[in-house]
């Protein structure tokens, strides 16, 4: 954090937002801007601009008292910063994944929810979601799982395709599935060479 002294007429101030709080994220870096601008009395909010994870306050040289108070806000804001939780838009972008595969993974746990927000949106009513830990996210980004979960669901995807394949398969001309005592009764199966082999291992 510094104290620049522009022009006369400006004071201006930097704080630069740690990375464990932004965790290389753009849209992480505007919402803990816009966190931190709403922290600030409304006539105020303008004078504060962030850009490449650094939070700038700038106002006229006369405002010193002003100023200095709007500075005091925005250092305690900025205290535990990191410590904010992620919402979804940011653990997209932190993560690089598409909101499909949040909504997927958060259903079975392998992204855990940790608890529940509610905003009021201008106009618009109000709309809740699920925030995540930013130890957690941390700890997914490090350990790079992104690749070896997308693994895993192509492959139950695959395995999904191939049991649904089976069952159409299978089943008799009547539409009704072949039960395994019905295959057992078929005659014809004993005509096929190689049977009795395949049933004594088993299928592959």
């Amino acid at each position: 954090m510094q104290t620049v002294l522009g022009p006369p007429d400006e004071l201006s101030k930097t704080w630069l937002l740690p990375y464990a709080a932004r965790m290389g994220s753009s849209v992480r870096s505007k919402g803990l801007f816009m966190e931190v601008r709403e922290r600030l009395p409304k006539g105020l909010q303008k004078s504060l601009t962030v850009n490449s994870g650094e939070l700038t306050l700038r106002m006229p040289g006369g405002d010193s008292k002003a100023f200095s108070e709007a500075s005091m806000i925005i250092s305690k804001a900025l205290d535990g910063i990191e410590r904010r939780p992620v919402i979804p838009r940011e653990i997209e972008d932190i993560l690089g994944i598409s909101t499909t595969e949040r909504r997927r993974w958060l259903a079975d746990g392998r992204l855990p929810s940790a608890g529940i927000r509610t905003i009021k949106l201008r106009g618009r009513g109000t709309i809740t979601f699920h925030v995540f830990d930013p130890d957690m996210v941390r700890k997914v980004l490090d350990q790079d799982v992104i690749h070896f979960w997308r693994e895993q669901d192509a492959e139950a995807k695959a395995e999904k395709r191939r049991v649904a394949a089976w069952g159409a398969k299978s089943k008799t001309s009547s539409g009704q599935p072949r039960s395994p005592s019905a295959a057992h009764d078929d005659p014809e199966r004993f005509k096929l060479r190689g049977w009795a082999d395949f049933e004594k291992d088993g299928p592959l």
